[in-house]
């Protein structure tokens, strides 16, 4: 299994920087740095069947930094969700693979996101609902450790823990890096796990590009009662190429045909800084 992950987590990456690529815009640093959380999702944790995207018992997933939508497009159409042929569309005219996900357009997303902080709400109320009419989903929510300067974010941290949302599991994609430069020199978010136990969840610290210690780290999630769960995932922004890595000008570019090549020769040959 832990091969046959590492191999898809190469074809996310080349599907993401491809995509990007052939739109001329998009987000390569943070859709690189969250490949494994998702392939970890997607291919092992979550109960999904991409044959019923609307299942009402299906886990959900929220992408809240909807600007890695490259990754979850690339993850949906490895899965089965669509055919991996739409994704050299992304960000063209009429494709519904928009620039952030728009639910209505494609199966298998659980929520509309562009606009940061927002996720975790959205979350909750599914949690909640799933609660009220005694449903065993769990709901998943992937955020950015930018993100998480939102105050929103914190208000729904809150909530969760008051209402004990124990099917709630958030994902810090926490890179360090956001659009102008690290989180550290522009608001400090750190520390991340001592924050959110204060605000009444489970922490589990995870190394965010290993599969097996994701799957274990959601495993764990799953068996917590009473309180909601946060993964806080070290990662490298622009994972798997190295001339991308924890550089915040790769947050929003989209490389070259000359890039795209050195690019696709790091995914392949497993070259990293990180």
């Amino acid at each position: 299994m832990e091969q046959d992950l590492r191999a898809l987590c190469r074809t996310l990456r080349r599907d993401i920087l491809t995509m990007i690529h052939a739109a001329g815009s998009g987000h390569p640093g943070g859709s690189l740095s969250c490949v494994e959380i998702l392939a970890a999702l997607y291919f092992d944790v979550m109960r999904v069947d991409p044959q019923t995207p609307g299942d009402p018992d299906r886990d959900r997933f929220l992408l809240s930094k909807g600007h890695a939508a490259p990754a979850l497009y690339s993850a949906l159409a490895e899965r089965g969700y669509f055919d991996p042929a739409l994704l050299p569309t992304l960000r063209q005219l009429g494709s519904p693979l928009q620039g952030h996900p728009h639910m209505e357009s494609l199966p298998g997303l659980d929520c509309s996101s562009g606009s940061l902080g927002q996720g975790l709400s959205i979350a909750n109320g599914l949690a909640l609902a799933a609660k009220q009419t005694g449903r065993s989903y769990r709901t998943y929510c992937l955020l950015g450790d930018g993100e998480v300067q939102e105050g929103q974010i914190w208000e729904a941290a809150m909530t969760a823990a008051q209402f004990k949302l124990d099917n709630v599991c958030a994902i810090v994609d926490d890179n360090g890096v956001q659009l102008d430069g690290p989180t550290d020199e522009i608001c400090r978010v750190e520390p991340l796990d001592e924050k959110f136990k204060a605000f009444g969840w489970h922490v589990i610290p995870v190394d965010g590009h290993d599969v097996d210690a994701l799957i274990a780290a959601f495993r764990q999630a799953e068996a917590v009662k009473g309180q909601p769960t946060v993964l806080i995932a070290q990662c490298v922004k622009g994972k798997g190429v190295s001339f991308m890595e924890n550089q915040c000008a790769w947050h929003g570019k989209a490389p070259n045909a000359e890039e795209l090549a050195a690019a696709l020769a790091e995914v392949e040959g497993g070259v990293s800084h990180g």
